[in-house]
C-alpha cells in the first residue's frame, strides 16, 4: 500500500510538472493543460455519480456535457485577450457563470422532459447543480490561474496544486507514524490532530521552497509561510468534502482506479477547495 503509494504520487508529480512547463511553449491557449483539467473533470464526475443514490444520480450524459462545457469556457478569456489584443478585465467570470447558470436551468428542463414519478427529480437536480459546483467551477480556477500572469502563470500553478498536496502528503505520513489524537473521529476517523499539523508543516515548506527557487510573493517569506498555511488549510477542508460525500453516499473510496490511492477524486480532492483560494490570492496580490 505504501510502496504503490510513493510510486503513484511521484508518477503523477512528475506527470503534472512536465505539463506545467511543457504547455508553456503552446500559450496564449494552453491547450494541453485545458484539456487535462476537462478530462480530469470528466472522469472524476462518473466517480462522483458513483457515490450517489442511484435514484438521485445526476443524468449522466447531461452530466458530463455540463462539467466539460463549464471547464472549457474558459478558454473564451484567451480567445478574446488574442483576437481583440487587450485584456479581458474583472469580466473575465463572464464565461464561467453563465455556463454554469445556463447548465443549472438545463437541469430542470431535463428534469421536466422525463419527469415520470415525484421524489426524486428535484433531488438530481440538486446533486446536479453540486456537481457543476464541485467538478465545473472549482477546477476552472486552475485554468484562470493558467491565464492569469504570462510570466508567472505556471509557477503560481505549482505552488496552488503541490502546496495542497504535498500537504495531503505529509499529514499522510505523519499521521500515520505519530497520529495519536483524533482531528474528525466520526467523518473521517484516521485523521489525526499530528496529521493535521504535518501537513500544514509540509505546505508551507513546499510553498517557501518554490518561492527561494523563483520568487512569487511580493511580501517574501512571510506571505510564503501565510500562503502555504491557508491553502494548505483549504486543502484539508477539500480532503474532507470528498470524505463527507463518500460518508453521506455509504461509500469507501470513490473508484479504485489508481493503486494506493483510491480513485480519481481520491487524489484531487484536497486541491479542489485550494484552487479558488490561490487564485484570489494570486488575483488580488497581482492587481
Amino acid at each position: 500500500m505504501l510502496s504503490k503509494r510513493l510510486i503513484f504520487g511521484f508518477l503523477m508529480a512528475g506527470i503534472a510538472g512536465a505539463l506545467l512547463y511543457g504547455d508553456a511553449y503552446l500559450a496564449p491557449y494552453y491547450p494541453l493543460f485545458a484539456i487535462t483539467v476537462a478530462g480530469v473533470g470528466f472522469l472524476a464526475a462518473r466517480e462522483f455519480r458513483s457515490m450517489i443514490a442511484p435514484e438521485s444520480r445526476p443524468r449522466p450524459r447531461f452530466f458530463l456535457l455540463g462539467i466539460a462545457g463549464i471547464l472549457l469556457t474558459n478558454f473564451a478569456q484567451a480567445a478574446y485577450e488574442q483576437h481583440f489584443d487587450r485584456e479581458w478585465g474583472p469580466a473575465n467570470w463572464q464565461p464561467l457563470f453563465s455556463a454554469f447558470t445556463a447548465f443549472v436551468i438545463g437541469a430542470f428542463v431535463v428534469e421536466m422532459i422525463y419527469f415520470e414519478k415525484p421524489g426524486e427529480n428535484t433531488e438530481r437536480v440538486a446533486y446536479t447543480a453540486l456537481g457543476f459546483v464541485y467538478l465545473g467551477v472549482l477546477p476552472a480556477m486552475f485554468l484562470k490561474i493558467r491565464w492569469l500572469h504570462p510570466e508567472y502563470s505556471k509557477e503560481m500553478l505549482a505552488l496552488a496544486i503541490f502546496v495542497p498536496k504535498c500537504g495531503d502528503i505529509g499529514a499522510y505520513f505523519a499521521g500515520r507514524f505519530f497520529g495519536r489524537h483524533p482531528f474528525t473521529p466520526k467523518l473521517s476517523p484516521k485523521k489525526t490532530w499530528e496529521g493535521f499539523l504535518g501537513g500544514i508543516a509540509m505546505s508551507i515548506f513546499v510553498a517557501v521552497t518554490v518561492d527561494q527557487v523563483r520568487p512569487i510573493f511580493k511580501a517574501g517569506l512571510v506571505e510564503a509561510i501565510l500562503f502555504g498555511a491557508v491553502v494548505g488549510f483549504f486543502g484539508v477542508l477539500g480532503d474532507l468534502a470528498e470524505s463527507l460525500i463518500k460518508r453521506d453516499g455509504q461509500t469507501k473510496d470513490a473508484s479504485r482506479s489508481i493503486p494506493g490511492f483510491g480513485g480519481l477524486l481520491d487524489v484531487i480532492d484536497s486541491i479542489l477547495f485550494a484552487g479558488p483560494v490561490a487564485y484570489l490570492w494570486f488575483m488580488l496580490r497581482n492587481s
